[in-house]
Order: C-alpha cells, then structure tokens, then sequence
C-alpha cells in the first residue's frame, strides 16, 4: 500500500459551500485513495466536515470571532496555536477551494505548498498569488461542478459520473430527535437575507395544499430568535406544523435525511437536505441558482431567481414530481 499523501483542504465556510465541496472529496477517494486529507473550516460547520467518510482529521478555526477581538491576546494565542498545530503536521501539500485572500492567508500555515484556483478562477484574484500551483476553472458553472475540476487537476484524475456528496450521519446524531413522525416534511423557511425569504403568504398556502394530500405533518427548523418567531406564526396558523427544537447540525442533517420531502429558501439546511438525497425543492428569490442552487437530479430541483419568485403552484407542482420521482426509482 502506497505512503499516504497527507494534504490539507482549505475550506472555511459557510456551510452551503462546504457541502458543495463533498462531491469532489468523495471522487478524490474513488481515484487517489493514498490520500490522507484534512480540513480547515470554520468550527461552526466543522460538523459538515465531519460527515464524509474520507475526511481524516478536521481542524477548526474561529475567524468569525476572532476577526472582532482581534488584539486580544487570547486571539492571538489561538491563531499562533492552529498555525504550531498545521505546522507540525506536515503536510505535502495544501489545496484552498475557497479562493479567497482570508482563505489563502490560513493555508499558509500549513508551510506546504498551496493548490488553488487561477486568478480568472478564484473568487478573489489576488488569492492565486498565494498559490504555489494554480488551476483555471470556469466560473460560469454550479459551485459543484467547479469544485470536483479543482480537485481533478490538483490531483491528476478525470472526474466522472452524476455528483456522489458521499455522507455518513452518525446514529448518535438522532440525539432529541427520537419522537419524530414516521413521515413528514420539512419547510425550510429562514434564511440569512430577508431578500431571500419567500412570502408568509405562499408557505402557508403551499403547506395547506401538501397537507390536503397526503396528511402528513411539516417540521419547521429554525436557528436563532427571529427564526423561531416565523416558524411559531406558521404554526399559529396551521394544525397541522410543527416547530423543531433546537437542532445541531448533526440532528438537523438527522432530520433532513428522514423527510418524505424538503422545501426550502436559499440556505445551507436546503444544501444539506440535498446531500442526503431526499426529494428537494429550492426556492430562490434573490440569488441565482444556476451557480449556487442545489444539486439537481429527477427529485431535487432548484425554482425561481433574482427578483423571480416561484408561484405556489409551481413549488407544489415540484414537490409532486420530486416525490413520485424519487418513489419511482
């Protein structure tokens, strides 16, 4: 058995682009299995990391915090620990599918040689000249399919075959969640920009007509105080909705691989049900889901787009599709 190239992946956040990057670890550990990869992320999402079978070791750091205290000494001291930490686990080699300067800054502590995208490819330019080895990728394709080019030529292989996101969610991560339905939906309703919220109006009318047929309940998610007040005023209004308790992303991904369907606004949750490969359908209002929709396939489809959200019955109608597609294969 050939000697393990320990290499480190780059890959911050936020968590939509964390799960956008397991299809192309998942083809790294069909073609280069002497691979031993790590990953660099945010300790936020480090759970996303944690979720695909390949992945060796992840190392978490705290920029969302620390760029705030960022004379503090105790910053300081935890910056300089994660750099002894990259360090001493000398890597061979680096690879930053981030392409930004914040992430190309982090990917030096490794003192490897870094693999990024060329400065046409890379989301900030000036991040490729940080970059040992540089690589040209498309820009005007989903963030899926930009990421398993990257890859295929930083290791040297052809990438094949429909996107594989290749989790394993652990059994602990049922966790609270042991009194779920047998069946039910999930209505992912909050997002981090209000632009992308789809109006109150059609998720209650939307969840009204998916209730009407099939009678099963709909769990509604949420992640902070504001979150949960929407998710509690549609269950005010509709028996039949349940509000979640608070879910790690464990237990969320729990949930979301055991829901007959998900519907939901551009958010990482809609993502992370689409890595599981339940029926999904996403709803986009103000974002373009050409680059970063979900993965489609016959039971996962993206809808709507900048300044064009969907009609109630063009989810509905989706969701119909997703199911029956999904059932028939």
């Amino acid at each position: 058995r050939p000697t393990p190239m320990n290499t480190l992946l780059v890959r911050l956040s936020s968590m939509g682009d964390l799960i956008h990057t397991l299809p192309a670890i998942s083809d790294l550990a069909r073609h280069r299995p002497n691979v031993q990869l790590d990953w660099l992320c945010e300790a936020a999402f480090a759970d996303i990391a944690r979720l695909h079978p390949f992945i060796h070791r992840v190392h978490e750091m705290r920029w969302r915090h620390w760029r705030k205290h960022l004379f503090q000494a105790a910053t300081r001291q935890q910056i300089r620990s994660l750099q002894r930490t990259l360090k001493a686990a000398q890597y061979e080699r680096v690879l930053d599918s981030q392409g930004l300067i914040k992430s190309a800054l982090f990917a030096q502590f490794a003192a490897a040689p870094v693999h990024g995208p060329d400065k046409h490819s890379a989301r900030e330019p000036l991040a490729a000249l940080f970059y040992q080895h540089r690589y040209p990728v498309a820009k005007d394709q989903p963030a899926v399919e930009r990421n398993r080019q990257l890859f295929a030529q930083a290791f040297g292989y052809t990438p094949q075959g429909t996107p594989d996101f290749g989790i394993v969610i652990p059994a602990e991560a049922a966790g609270s969640l042991k009194n779920l339905p047998a069946r039910y939906h999930v209505a992912l309703h909050a997002t981090s920009r209000d632009s992308k919220l789809w109006a109150m109006e059609n998720w209650l009318a939307l969840l009204t007509r998916l209730h009407a047929g099939d009678s099963l309940p709909v769990l509604l998610p949420w992640g902070n105080e504001a979150e949960r007040a929407r998710a509690q005023a549609i269950a005010a209004q509709l028996p039949f909705a349940q509000v979640c308790p608070p879910l790690t992303l464990l237990q969320a991904a729990h949930l979301l691989a055991h829901a007959q369907a998900v519907i939901g606004v551009d958010t990482g949750l809609l993502h992370l049900a689409n890595a599981t490969n339940r029926p999904t359908v996403g709803i986009y209002t103000d974002s373009n889901p050409a680059k970063t929709g979900v993965q489609e396939s016959p039971w996962a489809v993206n809808l709507g787009g900048i300044g064009q959200p969907p009609s109630v019955s063009d989810v509905f109608n989706a969701v119909q599709r997703c199911l029956q597609n999904k059932e028939a294969a």
